[in-house]
C-alpha cells in the first residue's frame, strides 16, 4: 500500500489536536524547570477489543507523518496566547516554537503487528514536556486505526482465507475523516478492496463496486437502450475470454481508447441485445425487461468488469436469470463477466440457489463451466462478524463479501482504550497505581520478545527491562505474570523474535496464532509475561508507592 504523509491524515492533525490539559501541564513543567527532563512513556492497551484476545497495531504511518511535521506555527501561538495560555510567560512561546521531533526517540511495533495486553505498541522517549504534549494526538491516531484493523482481521478470520472482503462503509462512517481512516486500516487488517475512491487515490487500495438499485429502476423496457450492440474486444479473438476479469476501467470507452492509442483500426461493434434475448429464449426465462435493459446497458459500458446487483425486484425469478443472459452473451462475444451481488434476503440460501441456476444454465448452453468459473457471487446487506460465522455454519456459495456499517463504525465496540503512561523519568522507573490491579502500569524502559514453541506457534510475549540480555533459543526463561505472584512458567523457546523488529504481515500473524486465541466465543487468553527482574521491579515499586493504611 502506498503511503503518502500528506494524504494519511486530515488537516486537523497538528500540535493543537490535543487536550487542553496537555498544554497547561507543559507550561507547568517549563515554569518549574522540568520541561527537559528525560522521560519515557509507553503506549499500550489493557483489554483486547471485541471480547477477543488480540489487537492489530495500526496507525504508525500516521504517527510518523505527524511527528515529522511537528511544529507550532505563529497562528498556533496566537491562538494559545488569546485563550488557553493567555497568562503564560511570553518566553514560553519561544520555547514552544523551538520544539522539534529530532529530540524524540520512538520505538514501535511495525504496522500490522498482532499485539497483546500491556505490551507497549510504542515507546516514546524525549524531553518530558514535549512527550507529554504528544499524548492525546498519538492516542487518537492509534486507537481507531488499531480498532478498525483488528475488526477487519476478525472479519477475515470469520470469512476464511479464500473469500474476498470488500469495504463498503464510506456512507455509514463517522464523518469523512472516520471514513478515510476506516478504508485505510481495513485494508491493513486484511480486506482486499474498498468502494472509497478517495482512499484508492491516497493509498493505492483497489477500488471496487457494482451499481445501485436506482440504476436498475431507471430502465422500464428494452426500448430504453440507446444501442443494441457492444464494442468488439480489442486485441483478442471472440470467445477467448476478452481479457479476463480486469478492473473497473475496462469499459467500452476504455477499450476504444486503447484501440486508438495503439493506432489500430477499431473493429465495428457486434450485435449484443439480440444475443442476450436469444439466450433468454433458449433458457426459457420470463424475466423483467427493465432490469434486463439495465444489465445490458451496464455491460455495454463495462464489458470487462460486469457485476450486476440482482435483488432490485426478484432475485431468483428475475435478477439472477437476467444476469445469466447478459453474462453468457458477454462470453459469446469475447468478454468475461465478473459476477452478481446479493443485497437482501437469506444470503446462504440465495447464494446456493443462484449458484445452482448458474450451473444449470452453463450446462444448458454448453459453456463447459465458463459461466460458473467467471461468475463470482458477492453478498452484502449489513454483514457483521457474527453473520460471517453464521453463514459458514449454514454453508453458502458466496465468493466475496461487501461489508460496511459493522466494519467501519466498529459497532461491536466503538473504542479501543489505549493509554499513554510515564514509566521512566530522569533515570528512575515510575509506576502508576490503581484500585484495579489490571490498571497498574509496568514500570521501566522495556524490550519485548515473542517466544515460539517447537511447532512454530507463539507461546508467550515476554517483557523485560531494556538492559537485560534477550532470551536465547533453547535456554529456559522464567516468565512471570505481571501481577499474580503464583502464575509463572519456564519457556524453552525454539525461536525468539524481538517485537520491535518483527516484519510479518497481519495475515501471517493472525493465522499463525493457535485457534483457541482467535475463536470468536470464549477465546483462551494469550500469555503475556514479564521477566524475573521486571517482575521484581514492578512489585518493589508497587509496595513502595502504595499507601499503608492504619486501621483502628
Amino acid at each position: 500500500m502506498a503511503t503518502d504523509g500528506a494524504a494519511s491524515s486530515s488537516g486537523y492533525v497538528g500540535p493543537l489536536l490535543t487536550d487542553h490539559y496537555q498544554l497547561t501541564m507543559a507550561y507547568a513543567y517549563w515554569q518549574g524547570g522540568r520541561a527537559d527532563e528525560p522521560a519515557v512513556f509507553d503506549l499500550f492497551f489493557r483489554t483486547p477489543p471485541f471480547q477477543g484476545e488480540f489487537c492489530v497495531f495500526a496507525g504508525l504511518d500516521d504517527v510518523l507523518s505527524f511527528l515529522d511535521a511537528y511544529a507550532f506555527t505563529d497562528d498556533d501561538v496566537a491562538f494559545l496566547r488569546s485563550g488557553v495560555l493567555a497568562d503564560a510567560d511570553p518566553a514560553f512561546f519561544s520555547w514552544l516554537t523551538a520544539l522539534r521531533p529530532s529530540a524524540l526517540t520512538v520505538r514501535a511495533l511495525p504496522e500490522g503487528t498482532v499485539a497483546f495486553p500491556h505490551v507497549p505498541l510504542m515507546i516514546v522517549s524525549g524531553p518530558l514536556a514535549l512527550v507529554q504534549l504528544l499524548e492525546t494526538t498519538l492516542l487518537v491516531l492509534v486507537n481507531f486505526a488499531s480498532l478498525v484493523a483488528t475488526n477487519a482481521a476478525r472479519h477475515r478470520l470469520a470469512a476464511g482465507r479464500a473469500a474476498r472482503l470488500l469495504e463498503f462503509g464510506l456512507r455509514r462512517a463517522q464523518g469523512p475523516d472516520g471514513a478515510m481512516t476506516a478504508s485505510k486500516y481495513a485494508y491493513v487488517g486484511g480486506f482486499d478492496g474498498t468502494s472509497n475512491v478517495s482512499a484508492g487515490r491516497a493509498w493505492g487500495i483497489p477500488t471496487v463496486g457494482t451499481h445501485a438499485h436506482s440504476f436498475a429502476q431507471c430502465f422500464s423496457s428494452l426500448d430504453d437502450l440507446a444501442v443494441t450492440t457492444i464494442a468488439a474486444p480489442v486485441g483478442v479473438g471472440a470467445g477467448d475470454g476478452g481479457g479476463g476479469g480486469g478492473g473497473g476501467g475496462g469499459g467500452a470507452a476504455a477499450a476504444a481508447a486503447n484501440g486508438a492509442a495503439d493506432g489500430a483500426a477499431r473493429p465495428p461493434p457486434v450485435p449484443f441485445l439480440p444475443t442476450v434475448l436469444a439466450i433468454r429464449e433458449r433458457l426459457g426465462y420470463d424475466t423483467k425487461d427493465g432490469e434486463l435493459a439495465a444489465f445490458v446497458s451496464y455491460a455495454q459500458s463495462f464489458p470487462r468488469s460486469f457485476l450486476a446487483l440482482v435483488d432490485t425486484y426478484d432475485t431468483l425469478a428475475s435478477g439472477v436469470p437476467n444476469y445469466i443472459c447478459v453474462a453468457a452473451a458477454l462470453l459469446a462475444v469475447g468478454y468475461t463477466p465478473r459476477g452478481l451481488r446479493l443485497d437482501s434476503g437469506d444470503l446462504a440460501l440465495l447464494s446456493k440457489r443462484a449458484r445452482g441456476l448458474l450451473v444449470a444454465a452453463d450446462g444448458a448452453l454448453g459453456l463447459g463451466g465458463a459461466l460458473v468459473a467467471a461468475s463470482s457471487i458477492v453478498a452484502s446487506n449489513d454483514i457483521s462478524e457474527s453473520t460471517l460465522h453464521s453463514l459458514r455454519s449454514q454453508g453458502h456459495a458466496v465468493d466475496a463479501f461487501g461489508i460496511g456499517t459493522n466494519l467501519v463504525t466498529c459497532a461491536a465496540q466503538p473504542s479501543l482504550g489505549c493509554v499513554f503512561k510515564l514509566v521512566r523519568l530522569g533515570g528512575a522507573p515510575k509506576v502508576k497505581l490503581s484500585e484495579d490491579v489490571a490498571k497498574l502500569s509496568i514500570p521501566g524502559e522495556k524490550a519485548a520478545y515473542r517466544l515460539y514453541g517447537s511447532e512454530g506457534t507463539p507461546l508467550v510475549d515476554l517483557m523485560a527491562l531494556a538492559a537485560e540480555p534477550p532470551p536465547a533459543v533453547g535456554v529456559p526463561v522464567l516468565c512471570r505474570h505481571p501481577f499474580v505472584e503464583g502464575s509463572r512458567c519456564l519457556v524453552r523457546p525454539a525461536r525468539v523474535e524481538c517485537l520491535y523488529r518483527l516484519r510479518d504481515r497481519v495475515a501471517e500473524q493472525v493465522w499463525a496464532l493457535p485457534a483457541e486465541h482467535t475463536r470468536s466465543l470464549n477465546p483462551t487468553p494469550y500469555k503475556v509475561s514479564v521477566s524475573q527482574a521486571l517482575f521484581a521491579l514492578t512489585h518493589k515499586l508497587w509496595l513502595a508507592e502504595a499507601p499503608l493504611r492504619t486501621l483502628s
